[in-house]
């Protein structure tokens, strides 16, 4: 009898020291037996809809992940959805990276992996220790030709290199992020463009003149006068490219945020997915356009004081890619770069702990590499913010409104404090001077209808609710003791709005944009912060897209379209303008350089 309980004794040793030598193991130690209990099990996250997946183990591997339920965007969400589960498949790990620019989505399907995880017996701590990635690097240099190089794959870069390609050139494409996009496939997707078209059914008189002058002013008559006329005199034919290329505009043209005139167009497809979508399925279904991501280019190979190539870094090892006719750079601003901002910040008070809507490759890469060069920077002091970060990330989602005209901003005061309508510095410079630069969107149910109409960014009014990111109530007394400002203030804000709506304004505030009253119950608000947006500084060009020098000659070979020029915004950039630029000047990029002029 003693030497049996002496053995069981002895037995229960051993187990309690093999389960602390389990859950002591390293990550990649983490495989190892009894490491859960075999079997399917569900888990949910919330990403910016509901994730669930069903996780399979055995005893001592994750050896299947599916995602069953999700209303993620796609070309941006769906992205970590595919990515991340095949990561913690490879590496047996929790540990693995975010997928940049789906931050989200990429928290939400961790989330749920790891709750089904827990419910097989996992021991999570472990399992989230970062795995030993390892790359074996060949050490040699890869060489290859082409005609047209394009350095980034958001909506410039890619515009570039389909237009090179319909110019007859082979293209190469070269993205340092793990997918194609850019601030692109994030971006809210207005499009500025004069559409008599679409604006006369909706009684909008409007012109290129017009929208010349107010991209002038509206940049404190700081940008090129040439390439502002290039801008708006081809939105429109570069939007109609688009269209030929099978993407889809709403036909009700808007007034987008520090817009100035209704004549934003607005993709079927959420978010600016469309614009990617269109290019991608171009360079799909044709031949000679290779898009090589996880490809950081480092340097622009100048010889003769001809631009012929470029340097870059992959996983694997060095890439030198030649080009035979021309080098276009399309890799956006640098709202990103911390540093940088802070560098050339001369007008905003220390942008250091601010967030940005921007994706985390937004870095000022492509800039250092032209100055390296002999290109010219201009108005790289100019960095605008926007009055319309969501508070935790400093992205765009989560924004309530759904056009100028019809909302208001309130403080924690619940007061009205600037014209709604305005240039985009404007509303952000007061919004600083509002207490802890904080304010609530405020609008009524004539833009949600029903609670599964979604936002500019694919979510819905219920899911932005159900999430706490907006605030529902059947009377403004109610929605302001939700959000904390006083009744009374909000309540004589909206109807002093209403009264100018009935008048057509301008308010006490200047507002003369106007659609309809705040009065249809229920209410909702939103909460947004000063979040930094868009540089306009950069590479300075000619109207061919051409780079220039610090002399004003051109750089033979080396052409820039996008965010990463500087020279057409002036000191304020419209809202909309952005897409519109990228576009125009992504098709000229890429038609110059494809045929070497």
């Amino acid at each position: 009898m003693r030497k049996s309980k002496w053995l069981i004794f002895l037995l229960t040793i051993a187990m309690i020291f093999s389960l602390i030598g389990c859950q002591s193991k390293d990550s990649e130690d983490v495989t190892g037996d009894g490491l859960f209990n075999p079997g399917t099990y569900t888990g949910e996250g919330q990403g910016l809809s509901k994730i669930k997946v069903e996780v399979t183990v055995t005893e001592d591997k994750i050896t299947d992940i599916k995602v069953v339920e999700h209303n993620e965007t796609p070309g941006v969400g769906d992205v970590a959805l595919e990515q991340i589960p095949a990561e913690i498949i490879e590496y047996q790990s929790l540990g693995v990276d975010i997928v940049a620019g789906a931050t989200m989505s990429s928290n939400g399907i961790i989330e749920a992996i790891t709750q089904a995880l827990e419910k097989a017996g996992a021991d999570i701590a472990a399992l989230k220790k970062v795995p030993a990635k390892t790359v074996t690097k060949t050490g040699e240099t890869i060489e290859k030709e082409t005609d047209v190089v394009v350095i980034g794959a958001g909506g410039a870069g890619l515009a570039a290199a389909v237009s090179a390609h319909q110019n007859g050139a082979e293209v190469i494409v070269l993205e340092k992020m793990p997918k194609v996009g850019g601030n692109t496939i994030i971006s809210g997707a207005a499009y500025n463009a004069v559409d008599p078209k679409r604006q006369q059914l909706q009684g909008i008189e409007d012109s290129v003149d017009k929208h010349f002058q107010q991209t002038y002013e509206g940049g404190d008559k700081l940008g090129k006068p040439e390439l502002i006329r290039i801008l708006v005199e081809n939105a429109y034919p570069a939007l109609e490219w688009l269209e030929s290329m099978g993407m889809e505009f709403t036909d009700e043209v808007f007034t987008v945020l520090g817009g100035l005139w209704p004549r934003a167009h607005k993709p079927v497809e959420p978010l600016g997915t469309g614009y990617i979508k269109t290019y991608m399925n171009y360079i799909d279904n044709n031949s000679g356009i290779e898009v090589l991501l996880n490809t950081r280019a480092t340097e622009l190979i100048k010889e003769n004081d001809r631009v012929v190539g470029v340097k870059a870094e992959t996983p694997e090892g060095n890439l030198i890619v030649r080009a035979r006719n021309g080098v276009v750079l399309a890799t956006g601003g640098f709202s990103a770069n911390v540093e940088m901002r802070e560098e050339y910040n001369k007008i905003w008070p220390s942008l250091k702990n601010l967030k940005t809507t921007n994706h985390p490759g937004a870095t000022g890469d492509g800039i250092a590499m032209a100055k390296a060069v002999g290109a010219n920077l201009i108005d790289m002091e100019q960095i605008q913010l926007l009055p319309m970060g969501d508070p935790e990330t400093g992205s765009l989602s989560g924004n309530i409104e759904q056009a100028v005209e019809n909302r208001i901003f309130v403080n924690k005061q619940g007061k009205r404090f600037v014209d709604e309508g305005a240039r985009r510095d404007v509303m952000t410079q007061a919004l600083f001077e509002q207490e802890d630069a904080f304010m609530w969107v405020i609008l009524d149910s004539k833009n949600y209808p029903t609670g599964d109409v979604k936002n500019n960014f694919n979510e819905t009014i219920d899911e932005l609710v159900a999430a706490g990111r907006a605030y529902k109530a059947d009377t403004l007394e109610d929605l302001a003791k939700q959000i904390g400002v006083d009744p009374d203030n909000l309540v004589e804000a909206v109807n002093k709005f209403n009264e100018a709506v009935e008048t057509g304004g301008p308010d006490e505030f200047g507002r003369t944009l106007f659609q309809w009253k705040i009065d249809t119950p229920p209410f909702y608000a939103g909460a947004r912060v000063p979040t930094v947006h868009h540089t306009m500084g950069g590479v300075e060009i000619n109207e061919k897209a051409q780079v220039l020098d610090v002399n004003g000659n051109v750089i033979p070979g080396l052409y820039a379209a996008g965010e990463v020029t500087g020279g057409i915004h002036g000191s304020n950039r419209l809202g909309g303008n952005a897409l519109a630029d990228i576009t125009v000047f992504g098709r000229i990029a890429g038609e110059n350089a494809a045929k070497n002029k």
